[in-house]
C-alpha cells in the first residue's frame, strides 16, 4: 500500500513519515528479547527504507549481529527494529505510533509458541513455532 502515514513517539519529539511502500498489516513476535523488549510482545509493520523519514532524538542499541532496535532518546517510545547487515533494510515500525494503524489487521505471528498467556493472540492468521522459524531462519542464534 502506498500513501503518507504520520506517527511520533509519546513526547513527539521523534516523528516518523512514511511516504511510499508499507504493509498496512501488523507482524507480531513472541520470542524472549521481543518479550523483554516490549514487555509482551513485539508488534510491527514493514516499510521500504526510501518511504521512511525521521526526525527527532533517536537512540539506536544494535541488540544482534545483525538488527538494531530504536527507541526515543527522550520518552524511551519504541520505534523500530531494523537489519544493520543489509543496505537499504525496510524498517519494522511499531504500529502503535501511527494513529492509521488502529484499523490494522494481523497479518502474521511466530514465535506462537512462546506467547505469554497473558498475550496470546486469537483470530485466523499466519502461525509460525519457534522451531519451524529458526529452521527457516539458520542466521538466528535462537531465542534466549
Amino acid at each position: 500500500m502506498s500513501y503518507v502515514l504520520e506517527g511520533r513517539c509519546l513526547c513527539g519529539a521523534v516523528k516518523i513519515r512514511v511516504k511510499g511502500q508499507h504493509d498496512p498489516r501488523a507482524g507480531a513476535c513472541h520470542c524472549r528479547m521481543c518479550q523483554r523488549w516490549t514487555g509482551g510482545l513485539f508488534l510491527c509493520f514493514e516499510a521500504a527504507a526510501e518511504a521512511v523519514t525521521v526526525e527527532g532524538p533517536v537512540t539506536r542499541y544494535q541488540s544482534t549481529a545483525f538488527a538494531e532496535r530504536a527507541f526515543c532518546s527522550t520518552c524511551g517510545s519504541q520505534l523500530w527494529m531494523r537489519d544493520v547487515d543489509k543496505e537499504n533494510a525496510p524498517y519494522d515500525l511499531m504500529p502503535g505510533l501511527f494513529d492509521a494503524a488502529l484499523t490494522w489487521p494481523l497479518r502474521s505471528e511466530i514465535y506462537a509458541d512462546r506467547a505469554m498467556a497473558a498475550v496470546r493472540l486469537e483470530g485466523d492468521h499466519k502461525r509460525i513455532t519457534r522451531d519451524q522459524y529458526e529452521a527457516q531462519n539458520p542466521f538466528i542464534d535462537g531465542d534466549v
